[in-house]
């Protein structure tokens, strides 16, 4: 089973580029962030003819995530517990099922970005980071296959980047939010890519600005996250590097996982 989480920055903007990858990748379960819609303005229908099931918890013009899948979906939860007043449309949970069993519990998490940190921005993401932790907790109870998939907005380690000085004072490489995640990888979670993809200069993120996907100025911050028993299933990871050379691309790309399902 091929599992994908791809930060495809609107989907008005990007359906074309998603709809060939789509034609290319094959994915089983493909979890986006930043869709950039509504529920009703996502194209469920183009998905739902290529034969997949559609959830989507959108926002207008801001965040929003989907999970698009062959096998049903069952189990949905829309946010992330623990703090009922946070409106913004970031996280996404759904149980990918057979008929017959159960197969995964997966997350679809567009994780906040925290810029300026001199703002409530930046609070607000560690606050996030701290209830993903919580609720990540209660989910390793299950003691099922678990990924939480997605875009962090966290660099974890200085190999992540091509320029560990230039994001010194960005919300991304903070200490704290670095810290956060290595928390949440410490409560037995494989970070899949780094397992699969153990070189540097692996990244998932290239910005619009100063030609930083010619000059390969990147930085990794879309993960994949297993519990040991989804981990126990692993079989390889990758990154669609490609698809940023495609035109009118997302500045992430789609990273993706293959499970013994």
């Amino acid at each position: 089973m091929k599992i994908a989480t791809w930060n495809i920055n609107g989907i008005k903007a990007r359906n074309d580029v998603l709809l060939r990858w789509f034609d290319e990748a094959a994915p089983d379960v493909a979890c986006l962030q930043e869709i950039k819609t509504v529920d009703e303005g996502f194209p469920s229908d183009v998905f739902e003819a290529k034969g997949y099931n559609v959830v989507v918890h959108g926002q207008k013009s801001f965040n929003g995530v989907a999970v698009l899948s062959k096998l049903p979906l069952e189990d949905v939860r829309r946010g992330l517990p623990g703090d009922d007043s946070d409106v913004q449309s970031r996280y996404l949970e759904v149980v990918v099922s057979t008929p017959d069993t159960s197969v995964a519990r997966i997350a679809c998490i567009y994780l906040p970005n925290g810029n300026p940190i001199a703002t409530e921005k930046f609070p607000y993401k560690l606050s996030w980071m701290e209830r993903l932790e919580r609720h990540a907790t209660e989910l390793l109870e299950l003691e099922e296959p678990l990924l939480l998939t997605g875009d962090y907005n966290v660099i974890p380690e200085h190999e992540d980047c091509t320029s560990p000085e230039a994001w010194a004072d960005d919300a991304l490489f903070q200490p704290e939010s670095r810290s956060a995640f290595k928390r949440l990888k410490n409560l037995g979670f494989l970070d899949a890519v780094r397992a699969c993809e153990p070189a540097h200069h692996t990244y998932t993120f290239w910005d619009y600005q100063a030609g930083a996907w010619q000059k390969n100025n990147g930085i990794r911050i879309d993960h994949l996250l297993l519990s040991s028993q989804a981990a126990d299933k692993l079989i390889t990871a990758g990154i669609d590097k490609h698809t940023r050379s495609w035109e009118r691309p997302s500045d992430h790309v789609p990273v993706w996982v293959e499970l013994d399902a």
